[in-house]
Parts: C-alpha cells; sequence; structure tokens
C-alpha cells in the first residue's frame, strides 16, 4: 500500500523546486507596447522615495498576496503601478521562473499593454518614470557580464560541533551572474536584466 501510494503521489504535481511552498513568492509581468508601429519593451524607473531600490529600473510587479496565482499578482501590481487594470493586458504567457534561491522565486509573464495610458496614470509613489526600448535593438545588442562572488557567512550559533571539521569547514564561495544592458542613459541589470535577457533569447528563436 506505501508503495503504491508514493507512487501514485509522485505522479501527481509537484513543487518546481525543493522550497517553493514557503519560498518568498514574486511574480513580474514583461509589458509589450507598440510605439509607431514597432514593438518596444516598457519599463519603470522605480520612485526616488522608495524605501528599497530606489531609482533602479524594473518590470511592474511585487509579492504574491494571499492565495492569488502568480499570474494574478502580476496583473495587480501592473494595475498598482501602472494603472493599466488586468481586463486591458493581454496575457500572451509565461516566462520560466527565476530562481534566485531556495528562499525566492519570481514568476514572469509577458502580455500587451496600451502604452498611451501609462504615460498619464503611473504611480508616481511608486514610479519615478517610464520608458520604453525597441524589441530590435535588445535584439541585436550584447549585454555585458560580471561576477560578484558571494561566500556564505554562518550565523554566531551555528552548530560547528555537529559537522566534520567544525569551524575549519570549508565553505564553497559561489558566483553571481549580473547582467548589464545599457540603453541612452539608462542601465538595466539585476533581476530585471536576467529576466529580459531571458525573453529576448526566446523571442529572437521567433522573429
Amino acid at each position: 500500500m506505501f508503495i503504491d501510494q508514493l507512487k501514485n503521489d509522485l505522479h501527481q504535481s509537484q513543487p518546481l523546486f525543493i522550497g517553493e511552498e514557503t519560498a518568498f513568492k514574486a511574480a513580474v509581468l514583461v509589458p509589450l507596447v507598440q510605439v509607431n508601429e514597432e514593438w518596444h519593451i516598457l519599463f519603470e524607473v522605480r520612485s526616488l522615495i522608495m524605501r528599497k531600490q530606489p531609482g533602479d529600473i524594473s518590470f511592474p510587479g511585487g509579492k504574491l498576496d494571499g492565495s492569488e496565482t502568480a499570474q494574478e499578482a502580476a496583473l495587480r501590481e501592473t494595475h498598482e503601478e501602472l494603472g493599466i487594470p488586468p481586463e486591458s493586458v493581454e496575457i500572451l504567457g509565461q516566462l520560466s521562473p527565476y530562481i534566485a534561491s531556495p528562499s525566492f522565486v519570481v514568476y514572469p509573464y509577458v502580455g500587451i499593454i496600451d502604452e498611451q495610458k501609462v504615460k498619464h496614470s503611473f504611480n508616481q509613489e511608486e514610479v519615478e518614470e517610464t520608458f520604453t526600448v525597441p524589441l530590435s535593438w535588445l535584439s541585436q545588442y550584447e549585454p555585458y557580464l560580471h561576477h560578484v562572488s558571494v561566500q556564505p557567512t554562518p550565523a554566531e550559533d551555528f552548530p560547528y560541533e555537529k559537522i566534520m571539521n567544525g569551524e575549519k569547514y570549508r565553505w564553497g564561495s559561489r558566483s553571481i551572474e549580473e547582467w548589464f544592458y545599457d540603453y541612452e542613459n539608462y542601465t538595466i541589470w539585476g533581476l530585471t536584466a536576467r529576466i529580459l535577457k531571458h525573453f529576448v533569447t526566446v523571442a529572437k528563436r521567433n522573429s
């Protein structure tokens, strides 16, 4: 009975990765807009009065609230930040999630919005300004890469006595890839650049 039940459970839908159920979950929208009959991606510059990451460039998005789905969160945040109601967004599909760590995951969606509406409706408490970048330019641009080395630092109460070599245990560092896009006077980097790079790769396959 145990094996049969286990086999059945393993054939059911599983979390995307170990830790997803308890991870901090966020969702973003990659907004496509038409400017002069050409497809662009719209970006936000976060308000300079924001407590976290003021002035950074981002997609509309944020934390999932309660029991809402990732898509619902992306649409809600787009409404709150850009003033575009969910029914005015045409969702084209979902990109692969970005797993920053087992405790943080971002679910990106791609959708079409009306750029003209954004100009007059964005929330100035959260958004300093918006701008667009032609998809044709992004398809030709080669982003540049820098690495950031991250070294684990255990807390003072870490139980070294439980592990081999104790305080002499050699923690492995890891390297984080940071991609950069320079467009006019804007620099897109961080999580936004990682999602953007993935989206551009997908878009180029279909161009």
